[in-house]
C-alpha cells in the first residue's frame, strides 16, 4: 500500500499542509503514523480525494469525442514561422505544448489569451513512475 506524507498529499491536492491536516482531523482524509511518528495518508484514499477535487473548465468545442484525454487552457505563447508553429496552453497546473502548422494557427485563431482544448491520444502518453 502506497502511503503519502501530508506534505506530498497537499502538493497533489493543491492546497497548504495545514490543511490536509484539518481533513485529517475532520476525517475527511484517514492519516496513520509511521513507526517514526510522521503523518502519512493512504494513497488510494488520496487519489480518489484528487479525482473529486479535480475542477477543469467546462469544454467550449461541444463536441462528442472519444477521446477522454481533454484539456481546457488559455493559449499563453505562439512561436511560428512560415510552416510550422508551437502552441503553449496553461491548462490548470498543466502546461501543454502542441506542434502543428502555421496554416492551422491562423485558421484556428491561437493567440495568447484564447480559450482552446488540448485533446491527447492515450496510446501516445508515457507514463513514468519514480525510481529503480
Amino acid at each position: 500500500m502506497a502511503t503519502f506524507s501530508v506534505t506530498d498529499a497537499a502538493h497533489f491536492l493543491g492546497v497548504s499542509d495545514d490543511t490536509v491536516r484539518r481533513w485529517i482531523a475532520a476525517g475527511r482524509l484517514t492519516g496513520s503514523k509511521t513507526p517514526s511518528g510522521h503523518t502519512v495518508v493512504d494513497g488510494l484514499e488520496l487519489a480518489q480525494l484528487v479525482r473529486e477535487q479535480a475542477v477543469s473548465p467546462a469544454d467550449p468545442t461541444h463536441v462528442s469525442s472519444s477521446a477522454r484525454n481533454r484539456f481546457v487552457g488559455l493559449v499563453t505563447a505562439v512561436t511560428s514561422d512560415t510552416v510550422m508553429s508551437q502552441v503553449e496552453l496553461q491548462c490548470g497546473p498543466h502546461r501543454v505544448v502542441s506542434l502543428m502548422s502555421t496554416e492551422a494557427v491562423r485558421d484556428l485563431g491561437l493567440e495568447p489569451g484564447a480559450v482552446a482544448t488540448a485533446v491527447i491520444k492515450s496510446t501516445n502518453v508515457m507514463v513514468e513512475v519514480p525510481g529503480a
